[in-house]
């Protein structure tokens, strides 16, 4: 760990689950306040990129399927499948992210329903569902995804559609800073050791896990999914806007997004 308590180190479900549940109850309205323009209030934005699942089409048809979104933040792409005929139900693992989702659907006699829960147990019956997304929501931030895959898995009717967005492998590699700077790799793709920030006492106060996208592979196969494409949009011209590390500058050079779209076998 560096002197501000950043750097890398192993952590568990437990401190990963505490931590990150702290952090977004913490950040939830700022968060809003610095990306609601980007993300919209009524969108299902797949990453930084800026693409949108009205261009990209990655989920069908969804009018009439029942859908669930995981780690779904303040829940604007459950908002945009609703709008699109959808049968919706939103999670999250943080309080704060409904809170903010809640507000959103503030006079709004048809807000989306809204479950606090862990992605990695989903509070729902098997085969309950036509669709499964999230959009940079929960697959990073939980100590385990293969059990997450599973649970995705578990809820999903035979055939129904799962599809991730989260960040591409190789970013991994490379710092997170949108200057020319963070194109030069710095730490090995094979290290799986967490990142990590914590406070002076030495407890976790954020924590993102990183998987190689063979071991995303691998994940998706054991539980019972069958990888249908894996996305990895292109940074747009006209997209100008820098959000943490990512940036034109570097979107011209590295994959950021990698979405998995797969399907129950």
């Amino acid at each position: 760990m560096d002197e501000f308590g950043v750097g890398h180190r192993d952590t568990g479900p437990a401190e990963t689950r505490a931590a990150n549940r702290r952090w977004w109850d913490a950040e939830a309205a700022p968060y809003y306040l610095e990306h609601g323009d980007f993300l919209g209030d009524e969108a299902l934005v797949w990453g930084p990129e800026g693409h949108q699942e009205s261009r990209l089409h990655l989920l069908g048809d969804v009018r009439g399927r029942r859908v669930l979104e995981i780690g779904a933040g303040a829940a604007q792409g459950a908002r945009h499948l609703a709008r699109c005929g959808a049968q919706v139900v939103a999670t999250d693992l943080s309080h704060g992210m409904l809170r903010q989702a809640q507000a959103i659907d503030a006079g709004n006699a048809h807000g989306i329903p809204l479950v606090q829960c862990d992605a990695v147990e989903l509070p729902f019956a098997a085969d309950s569902f036509d669709i499964v997304f999230t959009a940079y929501g929960a697959v990073p931030f939980v100590a385990d995804s293969a059990a997450l895959m599973r649970e995705a898995a578990r809820v999903l009717h035979e055939g129904g559609r799962f599809v991730f967005a989260t960040t591409h492998a190789i970013r991994w590699a490379f710092p997170d800073v949108p200057g020319a700077e963070g194109l030069t790799a710095h730490w090995s793709y094979f290290d799986r050791t967490p990142y990590v920030e914590q406070d002076d006492d030495g407890n976790a106060t954020y924590v993102e896990h990183h998987r190689t996208t063979g071991d995303r592979v691998r994940e998706i196969h054991a539980a019972g999914l069958r990888l249908v494409d894996l996305v990895e949009p292109e940074w747009p011209a006209d997209n100008l806007n820098e959000w943490g590390g990512w940036s034109p500058t570097r979107g011209a050079v590295l994959p950021g997004t990698a979405i998995f779209v797969t399907e129950r076998s």
